[in-house]
Formats: structure tokens, sequence, C-alpha cells
């Protein structure tokens, strides 16, 4: 492992750590990087889940990444869950703490989903404070995701990239890239994820997310349940680029297959930066990154088919 920005280590290519690999992984102890957990996996449990994360945590580096901090939330920020944040990372050994820039609730209710905020000076004020006190009650930089978004906000009056870098800057926290949301939100918004990810802040970014998607034809859902497309590879090569490589993790939440297809499919990343072959002229071009209606993942197979559900027909809790 190597130092990177904001003394964090790049730890190489993991994986999210899932139930359904608890087995695979405890026997065979896989050559894997590191994992992924979702906090809130693990924050209120004990038994055989903090048991098993106990080993693992043993033997392999752990960071945690959350889903209901609602940093965006109007709702007073919730210091018990702060606290169980801070003893579980504690516990671990965390490299670092993440979670999304988003808000989840409301009125002290979750609503279990990533739900965008505006982009304009009153919500940036608001997140930036927050950011700054959850960083100093942790005692350690708070890591950051660009969520996948679906509507957009007429009070919005800066970009979503330029909300975040402002953000990073502001508050002096981290940015969690999640390449595949880019292209989504980009796909959905009719937006160049290319200028996306040049306008960041590329000093900031800790880490990467890869995933899978479906292609509704009108919008594409991120629902974390196939191969990465291979215009998200482009992307997270050009990510990579800029950046100079950090930390990279596949996420695979549903459909999961056996531990080897999920390990497997990170492993395309290093092999994909550590080719040393330039691409063609206008790969990386933003004419060749305006999505069409169909996209064909890594693996060879179509895009689904354009049922043009909605994204509600998707919704599903992160947490298991």
């Amino acid at each position: 492992m190597s130092e990177a920005r904001l003394g964090l280590p790049d730890l190489g290519f993991g994986v999210g750590l899932r139930t359904v690999h608890y087995q695979h992984i405890l026997r065979h102890q896989p050559d894997v990087d590191w994992f992924e957990i979702i906090s809130e996996n693990y924050m209120d449990s004990g038994g055989r889940p903090r048991h098993v994360l106990e080993q693992i945590a043993e033997q392999y580096p752990v960071v945690m990444h959350g889903v209901s901090l609602s940093i965006g939330s109007t709702d007073p920020l919730n210091f018990e869950y702060l606290e169980k944040l801070k003893t579980l990372a504690a516990w671990t050994s965390a490299a670092w703490v993440s979670d999304h820039v988003c808000w989840t609730g409301v009125n002290g209710l979750n609503g279990h989903d990533l739900l965008p905020l505006p982009c304009n000076e009153d919500t940036l004020k608001h997140v930036v404070d927050r950011i700054r006190i959850v960083q100093d009650f942790l005692e350690r930089p708070l890591v950051l995701e660009n969520p996948s978004t679906y509507v957009t906000f007429t009070d919005s009056t800066m970009s979503e990239w330029e909300f975040v870098t402002r953000m990073a800057e502001e508050s002096d926290c981290g940015l969690l890239l999640d390449v595949n949301n880019v292209y989504v939100s980009c796909f959905n918004h009719d937006l160049d994820p290319i200028e996306f990810i040049r306008s960041l802040p590329h000093e900031r970014i800790v880490q990467f997310h890869l995933a899978g998607h479906t292609h509704c034809g009108t919008h594409i859902i991120d629902t974390h349940d196939n191969f990465v497309t291979d215009r998200v590879w482009e992307l997270y090569r050009l990510a990579h680029r800029l950046t100079g490589g950090v930390s990279t993790l596949l996420e695979w939440d549903a459909q999961i297959p056996d531990f080897d297809v999920v390990h497997g499919e990170v492993l395309k990343a290093r092999d994909l930066i550590h080719d040393n072959s330039e691409l063609a002229p206008g790969t990386l071009s933003s004419e060749s990154t305006q999505l069409s209606g169909t996209s064909a993942s890594s693996s060879g197979q179509a895009a689904r088919p354009a049922t043009v559900p909605q994204p509600a027909v998707f919704v599903a809790a992160e947490v298991e």
C-alpha cells in the first residue's frame, strides 16, 4: 500500500463484503486486496455477522461505506448514529469512513434511498457545515460519494461537479468517485460524463466505485446487478489517469454471482490500467461517450430491453 491524498492509503482492488460470500471468504481466504462493508449492516448487529467481520478485518484492510448519514437532510445530525459509526470504525480499524452526498430522510424517518440535493449556495453551506461537524466528531476525514440521480431541481444554480468540488474544498473532506454513477446521472440528465470527471478536484479523490446498471432506453437505473459496461470502463481509465490511481472497489448488490466472478470483475480494472497500450484517437472524446439507447457490457452481453420502467420499480434497501 502506498500513501495517497489526505493521508489515506491506496489499498488496491477490492470488493464489497456481502453475506452470500462469507463462507467462501472464510474457507478460501481469497487473494483480494481489501473489503468494503455497508456500515449499517454491522453497527447494531452481533452474532455471526460481527464474528465473520472480525475474522476478515484481522486479515484484510476494511473500509466502511454508509447509506444513512443523510448529510444533506434538514434534520439535526444523529449523534447516536455517529457514535456507533465511530465505534465500528475503531473496532474494524477502518481505513476510512464514507457515505453519499444526499439525504435519506426527514422528520426522523429513513426512506432508505439516496435522494438528490439541489445544487445551490444554500445547500452547499448547509452540507459543508454538517461535514465539518461530522469530521470533528469522527476525528477523521469523511469521504463522500456522488450518487446516481434521476431528477434535477429548478433552483439549482451550479453543476453537480461544481457543487461537489466546492463542498470538498470548503469542508476539507475526501471524495469517493463512483464512475458508474457519473455515467448514469449524465445519461439521465443529458450531460457530458467526461466534463464531469475532468472538472473534479482529483487530489481529493481517495476511492473509486465501479458497478453495473440497467439501461431502460430512456434512462439508466443504478442497480448494481451486472457487469461493468464498456463505457464505464472508458471513464474509469480516464479517472485513473487524472488521479494517478486510487483504491478501486467493485459493487455487486443484486443477483450476486459467485465470489470469483465479482473479484474477477474488479481485477479487470487492474488489467486495464496496467495495459500500456494507448487508446485510439477519440476513444475518450465527449462525442464517443454521449450515450445511445443501448450499451454493451464488458462481458459481451447486450443491454436489457428498453421496457421504460420507473426508477421506483428498482428501489431496494442497500442494507442487508
